[in-house]
C-alpha cells in the first residue's frame, strides 16, 4: 500500500477553497499500480485508491500525517478509468484530532458525481 500511497501523493494537485474546504485533482495514468489486476482488459480505479486519495488530500491540506480510523460511507456510482481527471472536494472544513475527525467528500469527473466517501481520520501519533 505504501507504493500506491506514494504514487497517489505524486498525482495530487491541491486547490484550497476560500471557505476552508479543499479540493484535489487527480489523473491516474494507465500504468498506475492500483490498476494492476483491477481488471485485466478493463482497468477501473479501485475504491480503496479513492479512499487513499482522499486521505492523501487531507494530509497535504493540514500538513500532518493521518491514520484512517473508519470508512463511514463509501458509495461508488460511476467507474473511474485511466487518464480521467477526478476532483475530490471536502464538504466541510477538516480539523484533525488525535481521537479522530470525520469528513465527507464528493468525487466528480467533468462535473458528474462518481463517488461519495465519508471517513474518520486521526492525527498520527509520533512514536
Amino acid at each position: 500500500m505504501k507504493k500506491i500511497k506514494s504514487q497517489i501523493e505524486e498525482l495530487l494537485k491541491l486547490r484550497p477553497i476560500a471557505d476552508g474546504t479543499v479540493e484535489g485533482l487527480f489523473t491516474f495514468p494507465p500504468d498506475f499500480i492500483g490498476f494492476q489486476g483491477h481488471f485485466p482488459g478493463g482497468a477501473i480505479l479501485p475504491g480503496a485508491c479513492q479512499i487513499q486519495a482522499l486521505l492523501s488530500l487531507l494530509e497535504k491540506s493540514v500538513g500532518k500525517s493521518l491514520a484512517l480510523k473508519e470508512v463511514v460511507l463509501a458509495k461508488y456510482l460511476v467507474p473511474v478509468l485511466p487518464n480521467e481527471e477526478i476532483a475530490i472536494k471536502t464538504a466541510e472544513v477538516f480539523v484533525p484530532e488525535i481521537s479522530g475527525s470525520t469528513v465527507k467528500a464528493v468525487i466528480t469527473r467533468a462535473g458528474v458525481k462518481v463517488s461519495e466517501i465519508k471517513i474518520c481520520a486521526a492525527l498520527q501519533e509520533s512514536l
